[in-house]
């Protein structure tokens, strides 16, 4: 197949990542043709980016169409519009994608709030999970204002939990309240979240101090699902107050370690219908064409917004 455009890294911009030419896809039979339409950034892949070989192929979520539907017959039939997920090299023009790593797009809902949903929505998902019913729960989000936690906070509140965001600025707290969140709280250290608790389920991403401290929150048979350390800090907690609350959990998290046992496409499909039915409302901060990549990425590890950015793919 001819060149294609696709996002890598480089170490000369900002953001360590350009729009370049590379070789395009040859599918497998289990794999569809994917024209992308609109991808959208997560903190992991932007950090990886940072240190990475020059070149390197980097992205997991996009949206686009069916070019080609898969050789065997599986998932959407051409000229689809779909949402989808890749471990790495999602950013391109043209992708091959696994069926089962697929949805099908209700109409209503836009290439743009479907590209928010792979990484940042199934994690919030099937985090959630973790903690079995939380009907009538107290659930606690930490990095609240993040696209993890802007999804863990709505999903939360719809399954009829009593959420408390935690973010680090004040100026992240409007943000989640608007999310739904019946108590938010700035702080650092995350000590302030104590005030609301004991929690049934906490999904926690910031690890150090703030995971330290939200482990003496946790209730009698309560779940930690810890999702990332994005202080990079180390965390150093008490194991006899954790071991006192009794039947507690500590939960390691890795999306695409879940993804085995719960199919993207599954999820995929559950979401992008809780967005059609007026129910989930991605939060898009930052909308640009993707040769922006390099300044949005650079925004993103500096903490400059809140909730997703998208990038449109021309």
């Amino acid at each position: 197949m001819s060149q294609i455009k696709a996002i890598l890294v480089d170490p000369d911009v900002p953001g360590k990542l350009a729009v370049k030419e590379v070789e395009g896809p040859t599918p497998k039979p289990n794999e569809a043709l994917i024209r992308v339409a609109a991808i959208s950034l997560n903190r992991g892949e932007v950090r990886r980016a940072q240190t990475a070989r020059p070149g390197t192929r980097i992205g997991w979520d996009i949206a686009g169409t069916v070019e080609e539907p898969a050789a065997d017959g599986t998932g959407p039939s051409a000229e689809q519009r779909v949402v989808g997920v890749l471990q790495t090299g999602a950013w391109a023009e043209l992708i091959n994608v696994p069926t089962n790593a697929l949805a099908a797009l209700p109409d209503s809902v836009s290439f743009s709030q479907a590209a928010t949903l792979p990484v940042a929505g199934l994690t919030a998902l099937y985090a959630l999970e973790k903690g079995g019913g939380v009907l009538g729960r107290n659930v606690l989000v930490t990095g609240a204002s993040g696209g993890v936690g802007d999804f863990a906070v709505q999903l939360g509140v719809l399954a009829g939990a009593r959420v408390t965001g935690l973010v680090r600025q004040e100026r992240h707290v409007n943000a989640v309240r608007e999310a739904g969140a019946h108590n938010v709280v700035a702080d650092e250290t995350g000590e302030a979240a104590g005030a609301y608790g004991l929690y049934h389920l906490i999904i926690e991403s910031v690890g150090g101090r703030v995971l330290a401290n939200v482990l003496r929150m946790l209730a009698a048979g309560g779940t930690c699902v810890s999702l990332g350390v994005s202080s990079n800090e180390p965390a150093t907690f008490e194991g006899g107050r954790f071991l006192s609350a009794g039947r507690s959990t500590l939960y390691s998290f890795n999306i695409f370690n879940e993804l085995p046992f719960h199919p993207a496409s599954e999820g995929l499909a559950r979401l992008a219908d809780l967005i059609a039915e007026g129910k989930l409302h991605p939060r898009i901060e930052i909308e640009a064409p993707w040769t922006e990549i390099g300044s949005v990425a650079q925004q993103l590890i500096d903490r400059q917004y809140p909730g997703k950015a998208v990038l449109l793919v021309s």
